[in-house]
């Protein structure tokens, strides 16, 4: 079970933009995220007439490391550790590690 999942709001808590909060849009399968206004990188691309598309500098999100994001709880206002438990039917939820609340359900 992965701890960070899509549509997780989530806290930056290391690199340039730390401190910033976003939500995951899309998760890789070797350990990455793309978060939400976070880690912002410029493309410069040829402009396409036959597509239609114009050239220019575009401002775009770029993949951030798992490592570097942790899960915000709204509660506290704070970054968070997730926990794994196993319920009594069997089937496995997410904690918040400080207050033992279920993130999903």
């Amino acid at each position: 079970m992965r701890k960070i999942k899509t549509d997780d709001r989530v806290m930056v808590i290391a690199g340039k933009d730390k401190g910033k909060i976003g939500t995951v849009t899309r998760t890789l399968d070797n350990g990455r995220a793309f978060v939400s206004g976070v880690n912002m990188i410029k493309r410069h691309t040829k402009g396409n007439p036959q597509a239609g598309q114009p050239g220019g500098i575009i401002e775009k999100e770029a993949s951030i490391h798992i490592s570097n994001v942790a899960i915000y709880n709204s509660e506290s206002n704070k970054a968070d550790r997730v926990g794994i438990k196993v319920l009594e039917d069997g089937k496995k939820v997410r904690i918040f590690r400080s207050t033992g609340e279920q993130i999903d359900g």
